[in-house]
């Protein structure tokens, strides 16, 4: 379907309380628009795209953008055509996966003989880019052109070739369109309008659009093919120009009846149309309307369509949407519709029996089946045919392209079962999650990010500097914009996590200490490693460390004790709700507890405080760590030295989903726990979220964990140099982590002393590939006020909030949403990580909004209690027996009410 309009949006007016000429609804019905990219609305495009590209055709004007790498990326998600200038064109052609129909290029009035220079070597090197479409602009576009096409030596809109003209006005307009037919013009959507009776101050939509098409010679009308969202046709009818203005304001199907006048399809009959688009056929001598068809169809028969009923598809897709309306009960349809593991297992069971298939009949039968199926879960979800094709129309502008393999577990027989490493990342909050394979064999569940692959690999560069992406808030229009720019980086395959997690668990519950021996010797290589726990007490040949390394752990031990010991209630709590009945409530220690510390590579002994000292403080009576010991099948001697000061009563020597399996179930040696708490990669969060959902285990967690992340709130009081710093802590992490900066009213020169700060401290740093990998998902925000600041910090509620403001203290009665604050510039998140005495094990990935970090209460649990006098159950005892009348539980009712027939009856 063509059109002679392509209409120019600009966002921001769109979406203004008063909107001057079309709204974007008005200009979806014309099926495509124009953008105007900038560096600075980058991010609000991407998001009009994902919001709007199932109902708009979208072209995207990007010649004021510097990095053809945005250009590229916006084709790849979902721009129709990029306007691009000679210059940019020069190297997109090179580009092969961009091919002519996705570029338009302006020619310029200034520069049309260089435009012609350069177009003339491309196509003489490259023909393909004959049918390029061209622009041109201002009012001599149209004698521009012919001087154009004269120095080029080519036919304008030769093949395919699209000519599109800058519509100022009604005049010029129609002598470009009779000039070039076949042409487009492009218009502001404020200088159009659908009123019939505007005042001449509007350019009339209709008149604009209908210019150039050949109406009926008898009748003067137009004749109309009517489809449905999938282009198949519903009939045959006639429009005008008035019947075409009035479907633009009511967004129905009205066309023109040459006996009756205006017809609003459906008005008496109920079957009424929502109009998705109009346009014209490819000789603009026949009008396309797309319609969504309501009620029986639109043939006066009560059919779908005036040329019968529809077959294959959209056959099926009809009779499952009347079966999902009113499907007898017990059918097989019902059943499809309401158990979705019956369905789920037919899809899986046809898409076999496919695969399986080998003759041409066999092949066809077995997809037609798994088509049902297929559509079947589609339709049960409200998702159309329409819906699946606009999906394919999306995939199809992709430019750039996944590699495609399979997925392991779709693959005949891998080479071997990957290795799952329990902690092999570093950080406080969790680790790099990554599943190890042999040298041969490639990576099969892919990271959040990756460190750069290569010298030419840009990941976390702007113009070759390590620079996070800018958002504005005050020039975005949309808050969708910063809500998806905010969204955390995605993890892995949850169902590919469990499917490796499951069996490991299951191993350690039915071998006890053998299975963890395995799995220590496989991922580990502590293969010299006979047994799977050391106890205490510890030997002191296991604690050997320098005095400097001594000191550092007893100053933070200190310090956490310090705090985590203030934490503790002074008195059980006791209220006398009413006379006679009196309410209490008091702590106890968990009793036993597993602290999950990761080792491996790296070591984190202030993780095993952060913990331990806890633990120890609230009063546990038994502790044991577990952390995965080093290939020559020790623990790091920090590790064992704060398990001896904690009073830990063992340590495993496991790490990954097998050690989280042997807290919770125990071995013939390690003692099952109550209660596991501890950071680690996405395999132990994953067994410690199964552990605790087996009501079998009996054992409870602290928290979901994610990678680690930071919010930085800075104002022009910021040191720039600490700021950067701040980010980079966190970036350090993993290429999973997330930093982020909330900029408040910082001028330019602010911002770039920020960047300039963390581009040099990063390329310093030894994990400076790491870096990029994070920074490349991390962004800055500006923002024009703190209290915006806060919004936003609230919205993402970040594992930690650092922040560098004036005043910064008086902040914290407006935080809602963070897992640890820290104030002023003196303050780094780093003081929290290891010794200040607050604790670092935090909820992340936005759990901070339910969940709190670790802390005393972590390792307690609280009983209440109840004591009733004689006064006290008389006072209460009638609203107890009430309310279990009300619920129907008679013995309830009686515990009560015997007791107060003896009251009664001693007076």
């Amino acid at each position: 379907m063509s059109g002679s309009l392509l209409i120019s949006v600009d966002l921001l007016k769109l979406r203004s309380p008063s909107v001057s000429g079309l709204s974007l609804k008005q200009v979806s019905y014309f099926s495509q628009c124009l953008v105007t990219v900038s560096p600075d609305n980058l991010p609000d495009i991407r998001c009009f795209l994902q919001e709007h590209f199932a109902e708009l055709t979208i072209y995207l004007d990007v010649r004021q953008l510097r990095s053809l790498d945005d250009v590229v990326d916006l084709l790849n998600v979902g721009a129709t055509k990029a306007l691009v200038t000679s210059t940019q064109f020069e190297v997109l052609a090179q580009e092969p996966a961009i091919t002519a129909p996705r570029l338009v290029i302006a020619i310029s009035p200034n520069g049309s003989q260089t435009d012609v220079q350069k177009l003339k070597q491309i196509l003489s090197e490259q023909p393909k880019w004959k049918t390029t479409d061209l622009a041109f602009e201002d009012v001599e576009g149209i004698d521009h052109a012919d001087t154009f096409f004269a120095e080029l030596g080519t036919n304008p809109g030769d093949g395919d070739q699209v000519l599109y003209f800058t519509a100022s006005e009604g005049d010029y307009s129609t002598r470009a369109l009779r000039k070039y037919p076949g042409a487009s013009l492009i218009v502001p959507s404020e200088k159009l309008t659908a009123d019939v009776s505007n005042d001449g101050s509007f350019i009339l939509v209709t008149q604009l659009f209908l210019t150039g098409a050949t109406p009926d010679q008898s009748t003067g009308l137009f004749a109309t093919t009517v489809v449905d969202e999938r282009g198949v046709a519903l009939g045959l009818v006639w429009s005008s120009q008035e019947s075409i203005s009035e479907a633009l304001r009511t967004g129905t199907g009205v066309y023109q009846s040459r006996k009756r006048g205006l017809w609003h399809k459906g008005a008496s009959s109920g079957d009424t149309q929502d109009l998705i688009s109009v346009g014209f056929d490819c000789d603009k001598d026949c009008l396309i309307f797309r319609v969504r068809q309501k009620g029986r169809g639109f043939c006066h028969r009560g059919i779908k369509s005036c040329w019968g009923p529809v077959t294959g598809l959209s056959k099926l897709e009809e009779t499952l949407q009347s079966r999902k309306r009113d499907a007898p009960d017990g059918s097989y349809t019902a059943r499809l519709f309401n158990d979705s593991k019956l369905l789920s297992a037919k899809i899986k069971e046809e898409a076999d029996e496919l695969c399986q298939a080998t003759s041409k009949r066999d092949i066809a039968a077995e997809a037609a089946d798994l088509f049902y199926f297929a559509l079947t879960k589609c339709v049960s979800a409200g998702v159309s045919l329409g819906d699946i094709e606009r999906d394919l129309d999306l995939k199809s502008l992709k430019v750039k392209r996944r590699k495609g393999d399979a997925k392991p577990q779709y693959v005949e027989n891998p080479k071997s079962n990957p290795t799952l490493n329990g902690d092999s990342g570093v950080g406080h909050a969790n680790g790099d999650a990554k599943i190890t394979l042999n040298a041969d064999e490639k990576e099969i569940v892919k990271e959040a990010a990756s460190v750069p692959k290569s010298k030419e690999d840009d990941a976390g560069l702007q113009n070759g500097r390590i620079r996070m992406t800018r958002y504005s808030a005050t020039q975005t229009s949309s808050t969708n914009v910063l809500k998806t720019a905010l969204q955390r980086p995605s993890q892995k395959s949850n169902e590919m996590i469990m499917s490796l997690v499951n069996p490991i668990i299951s191993d350690v519950r039915s071998h006890g200490d053998s299975a963890i021996l395995k799995y220590t010797h496989k991922f580990e290589k502590a293969t010299s490693l006979k047994s799977p726990v050391i106890n205490a007490p510890f030997p002191e040949s296991l604690m050997q460390l320098p005095p400097e390394t001594i000191e550092a752990i007893n100053v933070s031990y200190n310090n956490i004790f310090r705090f985590h010991s203030a934490q503790k209630e002074s008195a059980p709590l006791s209220v006398e709700t009413m006379p006679g009945v009196v309410c209490s409530r008091f702590s106890r220690p968990i009793e036993k507890v597993g602290l999950y510390v990761p080792g491996g590579t790296a070591v984190l002994p202030s993780t095993a405080l952060m913990l331990g000292v806890p633990a120890m403080a609230a009063g546990c009576k038994t502790i044991v760590l577990a952390s995965p010991p080093r290939s020559d099948g020790t623990v790091t001697p920090e590790i064992v030295y704060i398990a001896h000061k904690v009073g830990a009563s063992s340590i495993v020597l496991a790490g990954g989903a097998q050690a989280v399996a042997a807290l919770a179930y125990g071995t013939e040696s390690i003692t099952k726990v109550d209660k596991i708490l501890g950071p680690g990669n996405q395999f132990v969060t994953a067994a410690k979220m199964i552990v605790s959902n087996d009501t079998t285990a009996s054992v409870s967690i602290d928290m979901p964990a994610g990678p680690s992340e930071v919010l930085v709130i800075a104002d022009k009081t910021a040191n720039p140099a600490f700021v950067a710093s701040d980010l980079l802590s966190q970036a350090e992490h993993g290429t999973d982590s997330q930093v982020i900066l909330i900029a408040v009213d910082l001028s330019e020169d602010e911002l770039s002393a920020i960047e300039t700060e963390l581009d040099r401290q990063a390329n310093a740093l030894p994990r400076v590939d790491i870096v990029r990998g994070a920074i490349s998902h991390s962004i800055t925000i500006s923002v024009s006020s703190v209290a915006e600041a806060l919004h936003w910090s609230n919205y993402y509620a970040p594992e930690h909030l650092i922040l560098q403001v004036d005043d910064a203290s008086t902040l914290l009665p407006s935080i809602q949403n963070a897992g640890s604050v820290f104030i002023g510039p003196w303050t780094p998140e780093s003081v929290g990580d290891y010794s200040a005495g607050v604790n670092h094990s935090l909820p992340t990935y936005g759990y901070a909004r339910q969940y709190s970090g670790v802390n005393l209460a972590s390792f307690t649990k609280h009983i209440t209690s109840s004591e009733l006098t004689r006064e006290g159950l008389r006072n209460v005892g009638p609203a107890v027996e009430e309310l279990a009348k009300v619920e129907g539980l008679e013995a309830h009712r009686r515990a009560v009410s015997l007791r107060m027939e003896m009251i009664e009856k001693d007076g």
